[in-house]
Parts: structure tokens; C-alpha cells; sequence
């Protein structure tokens, strides 16, 4: 008698793959794409710090959304992101705007910013290598030569990189994250200022005082010459707005109103 062969089932548990995650954890671990908003907000930023949006001009959604290429939902994500740096201002039930200079607020701003670029000149100073100082000094031939051929635009791109590099070169985190928390309403300051008649030769021979200060190691002198430019920009700012506040014509006194007199009429 022949013994009937028992053929064993393949286990169909065995052969399916294993899922190393679920469909949720796979949404959960994607990177996301820089967002639309951040380019935006980038674009918007450029045009405010480079006066090309105005102090006080609307930013009306419609023509900005039409303009840049996106739908509003980004566009509005951007204006948020601007207010946040103090560049746009948000207003309810109307169209957002960009922020307007205003005199008290800018003497704060400037305060802060020599404050905070005084310590980092002084720490610079001391902390400064053989690299820095040859980047820093290239960096001044740059303004000295878009200075000598009236191009404001690329002197002023360079001269924001001088500023962000003594910064950097303080090597303090803390300094560093205050100062750029402030810089794109710094820059739109400074921006200004350099358009100012006189403004821009007096800027170019503090940026030589400073780095010569800086290739001493003379601490307390870099720390005094960059706090002063600094503020020195801030005071330009002020009294040119100061002066188009005084200049601007003097608004119509409103018209009296018109009585209307009646006849008595006899009872």
C-alpha cells in the first residue's frame, strides 16, 4: 500500500511583501516644496527694501496675484510673512499695505541695529582671521568701484554684505539671529538714505574708517565708527522725512457751509 503524498500549501502570508509603512507615515515623512509664498514674499521684499513699492502704496491682491503669477492663497501667506518683518501692514476688511516710515519707530530701529553691529565690531576685531579681513577688504574695493561709477544699486547689494559679514565674523549665533531679525528693515532705511544728496560719498569714507579700525584690532574704535555710521544713516532718514513734512503743502481748509435762509412765513 502506497503512502498518499500530502502536498504542504504555500503560506500566502510568506510571499506578500512586507509594508515597511503605512500610506499615513509616507505623507507624514515627504519633504515639502519651498512654497510659492516664500518666493513671493522674497519678490515683494525686493521691491519694498528697493522703494519700488512705496512707503504707504496699497497692495491691492488682485493686481499683485496677476503680477507675480500665483493664486491669492500664496500671495496672502507672503503678506503675512512681510508684516511679520515689519515691511507690510495687514488691515482688516481692506487691502493690505506697504508700512509707511514713521519717525519714532525708525530712531528705535537704528538704536537697535548700532547697538547690536557696535558689539559685533568690537567682537570682529578681536575674533577676525587672515580670510576675513581679505574678504572684508575685497567687499570695500567692490563699493569704492560701483561708488566711482554711480551704480547704486550694486553698491548698495554690497555694502548689506558688509554689514551681515562683520556680523558674522563676531561668531556669535545669538548677535547674529537678533541682527537678522531686524535687517530687511534696516535695509529699506539704509536704502533710502543712500538716495539722500551727500549721503552716499559720507558713507563710503566711514566704510574705510571702519575696516582700517578693524585691521588694527582696534575694538572700541571699530565699535564707535560702525555704531556711528549706523546711526548717522538713521538721523539722514529722519530729517529728509522731517523736511518733506515741512515742504508738503498745507491741506485746504474745508469749505464753510452754506445756510440756507428761509422765509418767515407769518402764522
Amino acid at each position: 500500500m502506497t503512502e498518499a503524498k500530502t502536498e504542504t500549501k504555500p503560506n500566502r502570508r510568506s510571499k506578500e511583501p512586507k509594508r515597511a509603512m503605512t500610506a499615513l507615515q509616507r505623507r507624514r515623512l515627504r519633504v515639502p516644496r519651498v512654497g510659492l509664498h516664500e518666493q513671493a514674499a522674497a519678490r515683494l521684499r525686493t521691491m519694498i527694501v528697493r522703494g519700488e513699492l512705496a512707503p504707504g502704496q496699497s497692495l491691492g491682491e488682485a493686481d499683485l496675484s496677476d503680477a507675480l503669477g500665483i493664486s491669492r492663497t500664496p500671495l496672502r501667506e507672503a503678506l503675512k510673512q512681510l508684516a511679520s518683518e515689519g515691511l507690510v501692514e495687514l488691515r482688516l476688511n481692506h487691502s493690505a499695505v506697504v508700512a509707511p516710515f514713521r519717525r519714532a519707530e525708525l530712531t528705535e530701529l537704528f538704536e537697535a541695529v548700532s547697538g547690536i553691529e557696535r558689539c559685533a565690531a568690537e567682537l570682529a576685531a578681536l575674533r577676525m582671521e587672515n580670510a576675513d579681513f581679505e574678504r572684508l577688504a575685497a567687499l570695500q574695493d567692490k563699493i569704492e568701484w560701483h561708488h566711482g561709477r554711480g551704480e547704486l544699486r550694486d553698491y548698495f547689494e554690497v555694502n548689506q554684505q558688509i554689514h551681515s559679514a562683520i556680523v558674522g565674523f563676531a561668531r556669535n549665533a545669538v548677535l547674529k539671529a537678533t541682527h537678522e531679525a531686524l535687517l530687511a528693515r534696516a535695509e529699506r532705511a539704509r536704502f533710502f538714505a543712500l538716495s539722500v544728496l551727500g549721503r552716499w560719498d559720507e558713507s563710503v569714507r566711514e566704510h574705510q574708517d571702519i575696516l582700517s579700525a578693524l585691521k588694527r584690532r582696534d575694538a572700541a574704535r571699530a565699535g564707535q565708527m560702525l555704531a556711528h555710521h549706523v546711526r548717522r544713516t538713521g538721523e539722514i532718514v529722519v530729517e529728509t522725512l522731517d523736511r518733506e513734512a515741512d515742504d508738503a503743502p498745507a491741506p485746504a481748509a474745508p469749505a464753510k457751509a452754506r445756510v440756507r435762509k428761509t422765509r418767515k412765513v407769518a402764522p
